[in-house]
């Protein structure tokens, strides 16, 4: 911490509470393990924090899942998680191209990623999401297989399939873990982002590491990622453009970013609805569910016995 502190000129705190009443600062960005999401973000919250961003996923369990519900409902700081590459210059394109009605109506989306469904998965959501207009999805049927990534830091099981249909009655097939189609380095596992749609006149394909493509009536638009030189700076513009958001919204409340508290908490009672669909063999209705408490550990056993 110090050595960073003096590089940058800035000053070191061990106490996010003592920074936070000595700078007062605009906004926050809390880059920690999930589970220390409810004390921190309850802190900003608090000390009345204008604006605060937050890492993936916004939970772990159904606990913490419940605490940020209710945080949410009461608090005037507003949180957003960084889910920057919605952001990113390629995927706008995509967005905008489906936007414009060029393509016709949306029927599907094909969403996946090499890491499970906490490392990765609510970002390949959200991103699919902001392809449908952000429309929340109303029904989920999931299945789940491998327990060695339900410990560590984004713990989660090995693999996930989700079939999501959403409130305009688009379809979505969401694929978490090694069953993922490979379009990054093969040797790595986090290289494999990847947001499809599918339209009544057209398609549009995004791959973080790979290549991008919009196919239209009028012709094919396309190109790739670069290299890790271009895609870094694609992270920095598409990082700049998320907190920009996130002012704009402090300006004006009805500009709000597509990756608010809110969101993100539906995209997570989405992953919840997903492990109660697995482990009760039958499709989740998300108007009225309410996740069992004990639901990761109940996906634990049913995928050891």
């Amino acid at each position: 911490r110090d050595p960073l502190a003096a590089e940058f000129g800035i000053r070191a705190y061990a106490d996010p509470r003592e920074m936070i009443e000595k700078e007062k600062p605009h906004l926050v960005h809390l880059v920690t393990w999930p589970d220390t999401r409810v004390e921190l973000m309850s802190l900003m919250a608090e000390l009345d924090v204008p604006l605060c961003t937050v890492e993936k996923p916004i939970a772990v369990a159904v606990a913490d899942w419940k605490a940020l519900c209710a945080l949410e409902e009461k608090s005037t700081t507003r949180f957003a998680v960084c889910h920057q590459f919605r952001w990113q210059p390629h995927i706008v394109k995509c967005r905008q191209a489906l936007a414009s009605g060029a393509l016709g109506d949306l029927k599907f989306l094909d969403i996946s990623a090499g890491m499970n469904i906490s490392g990765q998965g609510t970002h390949i959501l959200n991103y699919g999401m902001s392809l449908n207009q952000d429309i929340p999805v109303t029904r989920v049927f999931g299945a789940a297989s491998g327990t060695a990534g339900m410990i560590g830091g984004h713990p989660a099981p090995d693999t996930t399939v989700g079939y999501l249909t959403f409130a305009n009655d688009v379809r979505a097939l969401w694929n978490n873990g090694p069953t993922a189609p490979t379009c990054g380095d093969p040797s790595t596992e986090w290289q494999h982002v990847r947001v499809a749609a599918h339209a009544a006149r057209g398609r549009v394909n995004f791959e973080e590491f790979g290549k991008w493509k919009i196919v239209s009536p009028e012709g094919t638009e396309s190109g790739d990622f670069g290299d890790m030189e271009t895609w870094m700076a694609n992270n920095l513009r598409a990082q700049a453009a998320f907190h920009q958001a996130m002012f704009t919204w402090l300006e004006d409340k009805t500009r709000i970013p597509g990756t608010n508290l809110k969101q993100s908490l539906h995209e997570w009672q989405v992953v919840l609805a997903l492990y109660t669909s697995a482990v009760e063999r039958r499709p989740i209705e998300i108007a009225d569910f309410d996740p069992p408490e004990d639901i990761f550990q109940q996906l634990e056993v049913a995928l050891t016995s």
